[in-house]
């Protein structure tokens, strides 16, 4: 089985637009900034033998707020100019009750399925309560990259990082086998 690193989309890989101290997505491609040191981050862990699968939740589509194309679009961007292997994507909103939507697991196990991962081998980087449930639930180790949004605090256990790369830091240190 493989291993992958379960990547949340925005505050992970793009800067989030924080407005009254919670995150949204950009609204265009064009707005879609990629954070520092994420392209070299995804890199270094492709070459350390992971996958690295984006586990994203786009509430605004059932909404109404962003059409999916534009999702698609934005997906389609960073599918092209960083090291990713896989877009898992949930459009639903909380009523909707589905499996996929994050803190729910469904997004990571549906990955696992489809790409032979071992969940238990595997990590999630997220920067938000739900992010840091779903891995939890799925039985990955989760790194939680904390920019005191105005919300719902994660429960432990997760790695508190402050970026990316320091988690692709301690993801490869941890996979060095030792001699």
């Amino acid at each position: 089985m493989r291993r992958a690193v379960f990547l949340d989309r925005d505050g992970v890989l793009n800067r989030a637009v924080v407005r009254g101290g919670r995150p949204y997505p950009p609204d265009t491609p064009e707005a879609l900034e990629v954070l520092p040191g994420v392209r070299e981050a995804l890199e270094r862990l492709r070459a350390a033998g992971f996958l690295n699968v984006v586990v994203t939740n786009q509430p605004d589509v059932a909404s109404g707020k962003q059409p999916r194309e534009l999702v698609e679009a934005m997906h389609a961007r960073l599918g092209a100019e960083l090291a990713i292997d896989a877009f898992k994507v949930c459009y639903h909103v909380d009523a909707d009750a589905c499996a996929c939507r994050k803190p729910k697991p469904g997004m990571l196990r549906e990955a696992a399925g489809e790409l032979d991962i071992d969940l238990a081998s595997s990590y999630l980087v997220g920067d938000r309560w739900r992010d840091v449930e779903a891995g939890q639930a799925a039985g990955c180790e989760v790194f939680f990259i904390d920019y005191a949004y105005e919300e719902k605090r994660p429960e432990k256990p997760y790695v508190a990082v402050r970026s990316l790369v320091d988690a692709a830091d301690f993801i490869i240190l941890a996979s060095i086998d030792p001699l």
